[in-house]
């Protein structure tokens, strides 16, 4: 199935599916086939980097990172880019519609619906493993990563949450395996309050969850990205 995404001038108008948190872009064979590697900005206004090692017909792993409240794809790309071009990552980095992403201000639909548009643009230009998915992000993005994954268990195989905050899954289809990391010293987001009841609740529901903790605030760290790009790494 792929994205049935209408726009309306500069506004996407959201299909049902989207106000339950399902994306409906699959990858598929390229439409419009694209050999140009490097950070590019899709149509849509989203990021995309493309691994310099990418070759059309050779499908690779592809990253959706979202970025934590008030940020913007462009920084946390920034992040994690070295780390996804040496593992040979393509990252997606959309920006929220609002100041964070939908579910956080209520409901699931508009910020699915851009993110679904995006998608699609990649799986058109760009050969990507159907069975290496991953949906990820830090802070609010984590927690926006934490929902959108098991709702949409089918397609996206793991999930990396980099200091979340909560999980507010729509229906649960699949169990992606789940990568989180969060810091003993987190003012933000404490983490008793956050990662160590979230990290429990996952494995109680039958996740597999790779959990790490560091000695530091709320941050991304080098380090920590190294880490969930070793695990990501690890079939």
């Amino acid at each position: 199935m792929t994205c049935c995404v209408a726009s309306a001038g500069d506004q996407l108008v959201a299909e049902p599916a989207h106000a339950a948190g399902k994306l409906l872009a699959r990858p598929r064979r390229p439409t419009a086939p694209a050999t140009q590697t490097g950070t590019q900005r899709l149509e849509s206004g989203s990021l995309v980097h493309v691994p310099s090692s990418y070759q059309p017909g050779r499908p690779v792993p592809l990253f959706l990172v979202l970025h934590g409240a008030g940020g913007r794809g462009e920084r946390i790309l920034g992040r994690i880019r070295d780390a996804a071009d040496k593992a040979g990552v393509i990252v997606l980095a959309p920006d929220s519609r609002g100041q964070t992403w939908d579910v956080m201000r209520g409901e699931y639909g508009p910020d699915v619906a851009w993110i679904d548009r995006a998608l699609g643009q990649v799986f058109d230009r760009y050969d990507v493993d159907p069975g290496r998915l991953i949906i990820g992000g830090f802070s609010d993005g984590a927690s926006y990563a934490l929902s959108l994954g098991p709702t949409n268990g089918r397609l996206f195989s793991r999930i990396v949450a980099f200091s979340p905050g909560f999980a507010a899954p729509g229906a649960v289809d699949g169990r992606p395996r789940i990568f989180v990391s969060h810091g003993t010293r987190d003012e933000i987001l404490p983490i008793d309050r956050t990662s160590r009841r979230l990290v429990p609740d996952f494995r109680a529901k039958g996740y597999d969850v790779h959990y790490i903790e560091f000695d530091d605030g709320h941050r991304l760290l080098e380090e920590t990205v190294n880490a969930a790009f070793e695990w990501l790494a690890d079939k």
